[in-house]
């Protein structure tokens, strides 16, 4: 599923972590990891640069990148590794460096430093989430050192075909790395409003467990058909806390979600939720675009 994994890095922790990351993901899938500092030349100069940039100020930039490569390689381990410096704002190179070399995955760290090494923070993380095809893999600096493998896996499924997106790769994924499946599903029963106990209410309410019953149980299905052990779980409450309670209470290691869900009352992988969940997760979440089409720049 992986053969090109990219890692944009700024020589921070937080990018340290997401090249180890890589690392594994590369050695299980025998992939290739293409190393990428992208150097802001206009942010970096900042009000300076009206009067053009000196020349020499670029050298050191770049520099200072090859520096930020060698750490990311570093940390990446013995695996396969393209590096380059490119220039430009960083979403949009790290999107079509990701388009021109085929990238089937983007790991990146969710904090980075501020200034001219601010392209791994969280906005733009964010922005790469919400505009690549391919999936993205957001970690933090303060994730638990990865050592060869996930053991447990968490996949947050509503039975929409963007969830089924997340769970294809969540499964591969566990049947890799030899991780246990966690199929999680929502249903937000704060959003049906008062009266739980009418007859109407009542009827979605059943309606809504029965379909996140059917969602989980048809993950676990799949998951043990390739090989991997599975479980079920549905839970009332509203997606990001449901979700993120549920990962810290069972110790997965990785969460996988959709970027678009259904909308309404079972909005549990809706691609807001996931961005939410990208900013107050504890540990690593890769989120999957259900699209056949690379989406291209940043607005």
């Amino acid at each position: 599923m992986y053969d090109d994994i990219l890692v944009p890095t700024d020589g921070s922790d937080h990018a340290r972590r997401a090249a180890e990351h890589a690392g594994v993901l590369a050695r299980q899938f025998d992939a290739t990891v293409h190393l990428l500092a992208v150097l802001d030349v206009q942010a970096a100069a900042g009000p300076f640069s009206a009067g053009g940039i000196d020349e020499q100020f670029v050298e050191r930039l770049e520099r200072t990148g090859d520096v930020w490569l060698n750490t990311a390689a570093q940390a990446v381990g013995d695996v396969t590794v393209h590096r380059d410096n490119e220039r430009g704002e960083p979403a949009k190179v790290i999107l079509s460096y990701a388009e021109a070399h085929d990238a089937d995955l983007v790991v990146m760290g969710t904090h980075g430093r501020k200034g001219v090494r601010r392209y791994v923070s969280g906005s733009v993380t964010e922005r790469v989430v919400q505009r690549a095809a391919v999936p993205v893999l957001a970690t933090h600096g303060a994730d638990p050192i990865l050592e060869e493998a996930y053991g447990d896996v968490l996949v947050a499924t509503d039975g929409s075909e963007a969830a089924e997106a997340a769970v294809e790769h969540g499964i591969d994924l566990a049947t890799r790395t030899g991780a246990r499946v966690h199929a999680v599903s929502l249903v937000d029963l704060g959003r049906l409003g008062t009266g739980a106990e009418d007859a109407p209410v009542l009827e979605w309410r059943n309606f809504l467990e029965a379909e996140a019953e059917r969602a989980t149980e048809a993950v676990v299905e799949r998951a043990e058909a390739a090989g991997v052990e599975a479980v079920a779980a549905v839970r009332e409450d509203s997606p990001v806390p449901g979700l993120l309670a549920y990962a810290d209470e069972a110790g997965v290691d990785l969460l996988v979600v959709g970027t678009h869900g259904r909308r309404g009352v079972t909005d549990a992988v809706l691609g807001s939720t996931a961005e939410r969940i990208l900013r107050r997760a504890e540990r690593p979440v890769l989120t999957v675009r259900k699209t056949d089409a690379f989406v291209g720049g940043v607005d």
